[in-house]
């Protein structure tokens, strides 16, 4: 039975919360010093003081009614300034124990423990958090933790396991992390991010003002407007640029024992613990950008354990790579993994589909623009040969394959993406054929992992309907069509 006394995070856990205070009470700080022009000088700095005040007395009352300790195999945490919360974490339900090294732990060789379970309640959470502990003491709570997710309860086989050599499998050299930064759909995050700080300023911009001055900006040429635009588009280009950059620099996958260790970043390093028995699939994914250049980015479908931005368990393994190497590099490693089988594809008679869908998306735009624009609307013709182009190498990208107790799905959205799945991985395999599909012999075949709350999934559209027979026939183990 293991137990140890109560212990608190190190004090940089109060700084810690206090900035979190205070970034949460940033917009009410610089509203009341903006629209305190009404109130004496001296007594419109009261707010503000007083706000800051109270961040930094939560953030310490925080910090000293927090303790943990891990008694009978379970990390016990208790919490709460007022009315104490008290949390009891089996290890054997702990799906993943992931540490953050942040700025503020670097200097003082602390990080932050992510406690990540299966049911936790918040995709956006984990299950709990040891905001700054040392980083000998997040090895012994992960020492711990793998003993019992092993059976390996013995000192001496905790130190073979803790000793063990980690075995390198990737690590990202500078010009992949050029190329990956220059690929990265980072130009949306960073235009996302500036929306939502202007929408809290609302009451704040002079819209009207900045309405006039645009019309007269616009007055002064559209070639003017068009540098402007430019210069804006690059500048947060290089801002998407210089984050993928720290984001991903180090970039290194090892084995250690039964798990793979990835780590990440420059300035707040990551690491997240992946068992190699939770891995549900393996996705490799090329957007538009890195497919006519040969590179692919490979996922590793995970059930339970660290969620990304859409709320799966979807771990990069391997941010940027030529597609000819992934086999070599991952088939030692995975090796009840076929990665390089050939694909059937679509019918020919699925393109007429593929094409009527691009058509019917855009065809409404098109009308629109016409009629609010009788000239320039035009120019929404070259709108219907992007889709339709979009369409058309949907269409060629299709492709399924059945290897053993292997399925492969291969289809395109805006990235083309081949999935690997292993049978008894599968949660879920569905055969669906609408009216239209049925006069021309067509169907469509969803295979869904556990990943997430709302699992992951990959879908082949219109595909020939015998062999998506097939591949529901392997799977359910029917030996008679779905027609009888």
């Amino acid at each position: 039975m293991r137990m140890s006394k109560p212990l608190r995070l190190h004090p940089i856990a109060a700084v810690s919360s206090f900035l979190k205070q205070l970034k949460e009470m940033i917009f009410p700080i610089i509203a009341s010093t903006a629209f305190g022009g009404g109130i004496k000088e001296w007594s419109a700095l009261f707010i503000p003081i007083g706000l800051v005040t109270f961040a930094l007395i939560y953030g310490v009352l925080t910090w000293l009614r927090y303790t943990y300790r891990i008694e009978e195999d379970e990390l016990r945490i208790e919490s709460g300034i007022f009315v104490r919360k008290k949390r009891y974490i089996p290890f054997e339900r702990i799906q993943n124990l992931n540490q953050t090294e942040g700025i503020l732990h670097r200097p003082f060789h602390l990080v932050k423990l992510k406690v990540e379970t299966a049911a936790q309640a918040s995709k956006n959470e984990a299950e709990a958090e040891l905001a700054a502990i040392s980083k000998e003491e997040a090895d012994r709570i992960q020492q711990i933790f793998t003993s019992i997710k092993t059976g390996e309860s013995s000192p001496e086989m905790m130190n073979q396991a803790q000793t063990a050599a980690d075995e390198l499998i990737y690590k990202i050299s500078p010009q992949e992390l050029m190329v990956l930064a220059c690929t990265s759909g980072g130009v949306g995050v960073i235009i996302s991010a500036i929306i939502a700080i202007v929408s809290q300023f609302n009451e704040m911009i002079p819209y009207e003002r900045l309405f006039h001055r645009f019309e007269n900006i616009i007055a002064n040429g559209i070639v003017f407007v068009s540098i402007l635009v430019l210069i804006v588009f690059i500048a947060v280009w290089i801002l998407a640029l210089i984050g993928t950059l720290l984001k991903y620099a180090n970039f290194t996958v090892v084995k250690n024992g039964a798990d793979l260790v990835i780590s990440r970043g420059l300035i707040e390093k990551r690491k997240i613990t992946i068992p190699f028995k939770r891995i549900q699939a393996i996705r490799i994914s090329q957007n538009i950008l890195r497919q006519p250049l040969g590179f692919a980015t490979v996922y590793l479908e995970n059930a339970g354990g660290s969620f990304d931005e859409n709320g799966l368990t979807q771990t990069m393994v391997l941010p940027l790579v030529r597609r000819n190497r992934i086999v070599n590099i991952l088939q030692k490693w995975f090796p009840d993994y076929q990665l390089d089988v050939e694909l059937l594809d679509a019918p020919k008679r699925a393109l007429p589909r593929y094409l009527s869908k691009g058509l019917l998306s855009v065809l409404p735009i098109m009308i629109i623009a016409v009629w609010l624009f009788p000239v320039w609307g035009w120019f929404s013709v070259l709108l219907l040969v992007l889709i339709s182009g979009l369409q058309y190498w949907s269409f060629r990208d299709i492709g399924w394959n059945i290897t053993g107790n292997q399925l492969t799905l291969q289809y395109r959205s805006l990235n083309k993406n081949i999935v690997f799945f292993k049978k008894n991985k599968v949660q879920a395999l569905e055969y669906k054929v609408s009216f239209l599909q049925a006069r021309k012999s067509l169907a469509t075949v969803k295979a869904t992992v556990v990943s997430g709350i709302a699992g992951s999934h990959a879908k082949v559209v219109d595909i020939d309907s015998e062999h998506a027979q097939q591949i529901f026939q392997w799977y359910s183990h029917e030996k008679k069509t779905l027609s009888d």
